[in-house]
């Protein structure tokens, strides 16, 4: 992994602290701590409400001002909107104004975060290209996997790039077929990696590259924490993305509702053939749906089985070229699950969690990783009981958010934002983006603290959240 200059290693030398903050363990779920302490906040977080897209700021309060008069250490996690979003780009214009406007005159960002190389993560990168252009960036932090050097990393971009140029062509194939809303369907997913007129991810990520400079940081999953300049005790944990590809190409939950939530009905909805129309070339009445088909002895010996990883190739599922459609979505889950995640622990132990699209082999692989600091030990798990924010996987889709060792372990967990247009998502035939289920638990546990960007502030926490028509405002 590269390192550049203004962070270090919070790990074994790092600031010492009581391992009780360390080790503290959660409440029930749903339980809140007592009144945060009066005076200076911990943090605030800034969430973008440009649509369907990620863009969250940062603020640290610095111990004391830089040398040019810098107050605090200011963090960006990604700038973007989904493709066909109306004026996108006068949305993503205002977003960076108004960032620049918060981080003050000195037009300093201390980090840049881009999480993974999709457009409704990455387009303000390009559509207020000149507005970034006046920004001193400290560092860049991208995942391992966006790392040119590296031959895993570089293997999954060759991979990912011949796919792409796969499905443009299955796409034209499509529709001059007469498969309209097929067509449709696999460029609404192939959206997700831009457009040519208005620039792609990989336009995007040259942009960010060039922000960076020499200072480009790749991230690996379980390195030592990272500790911000001038902010004593706030650490940096990275949780994702996994270099095991089981974890990688791991996306969706196992249908046995320990993993993911609503799967029941997912079930139900697959094995009375109540979906949509598939490209598969046999009938129907000779299937027997994926999921179900994972849980029958006969196939999961044969098939699914760790031990027999080499018998991916007798399966004609994700990867059957004549289903473009299907093709086109795994490909997008894929990507999802190369997010770099990161955890974001307060002195106290509180965490702010930044999971960006992770999906459920990202979320899996956390459960195995530890740290050992001068503070005492850390683990996966332990982030995640003492997360006080949770930034949504995915707009609340189906496969981002764990359930058993995810959500349900998040015992402190106080706001929770989802980065989603319920009605953008529609247009693109997600219907179920937020999904119900997720949406409904996350009331349960938080009531009336669920931010949505397409929706009015939560009534519940008029004195953590400032609202306006840009941001929500959360002050920790």
């Amino acid at each position: 992994m590269s390192k550049a200059k203004g962070m270090s290693r919070a790990g074994r030398g790092g600031g010492k602290r009581a391992k009780a903050n360390v080790r503290r363990e959660a409440d029930a779920p749903g339980a809140r701590p007592g009144p945060r302490p009066a005076g200076t906040p911990r943090a605030k977080v800034w969430a973008y409400r440009q649509g369907l897209g990620d863009c969250f700021l940062l603020a640290f309060p610095r111990e004391k001002p830089s040398a040019d008069g810098r107050t605090h250490v200011f963090i960006l996690i990604d700038c973007g909107v989904v493709l066909g979003t109306p004026d996108a780009a006068a949305k993503m214009r205002d977003v960076v104004r108004d960032i620049r406007q918060k981080i003050g005159p000195a037009n300093h960002l201390d980090v840049l975060v881009v999480t993974h190389e999709h457009w409704d993560h990455l387009s303000g990168f390009l559509q207020a290209e000149d507005e970034f252009d006046g920004l001193a960036v400290g560092q860049v932090w991208l995942g391992w996997t966006e790392n040119p050097e590296d031959p895993q990393a570089a293997a999954l971009a060759a991979s990912r790039a011949k796919a792409l140029n796969a499905l443009r062509l299955a796409a034209a194939g499509v529709r001059l077929a007469g498969g309209g809303e097929a067509a449709d369907d696999i460029e609404n997913i192939l959206g997700f990696f831009g457009a040519a007129k208005g620039g792609t991810t990989g336009d995007a990520m040259a942009v960010v590259r060039r922000l960076g400079g020499s200072n480009v940081v790749y991230r690996e999953p379980g390195e030592p924490p990272v500790a911000l300049p001038d902010v004593p005790g706030v650490r940096v944990f990275v949780l994702g993305p996994p270099r095991d590809e089981r974890f990688l190409k791991r996306t969706d939950p196992r249908h046995d509702d320990h993993e993911g939530y609503g799967l029941a009905l997912d079930v139900f909805l697959e094995a009375t053939g109540n979906q949509e129309a598939s490209w598969s070339p046999f009938d129907p009445m000779r299937q027997i749906p994926m999921p179900v088909a994972r849980e029958i002895g006969f196939f999961k010996s044969r098939y699914w089985e760790a031990g027999k990883a080499d018998e991916g190739w007798r399966r004609i599922d994700n990867a059957w070229a004549g289903d473009p459609t299907e093709f086109a979505l795994r490909l997008d889950n894929l990507t999802n699950n190369t997010s770099l995640v990161l955890a974001f622990e307060f002195p106290d132990g509180d965490v702010l969690l930044f999971v960006a699209d992770a999906q459920v082999g990202n979320w899996l692989s956390w459960q195995s990783i530890n740290w050992t600091t001068d503070s005492g030990s850390v683990s996966g798990p332990d982030l995640l009981r003492r997360a006080i924010f949770y930034k949504v996987g995915h707009h609340g889709s189906h496969n981002a958010t764990l359930k058993e060792g995810g959500l349900e372990i998040m015992g402190r967990l106080q706001l929770a934002y989802i980065p989603v247009n319920h009605d953008m998502a529609v247009k693109k035939r997600w219907t179920r983006m937020p999904l119900p289920e997720i949406v409904e638990r996350l009331e349960q546990l938080i009531p009336g603290s669920v931010m949505r960007a397409d929706q009015a502030s939560p009534t519940a926490i008029p004195d953590r959240v400032v609202t306006t028509d840009l941001y929500f405002e959360m002050t920790f």
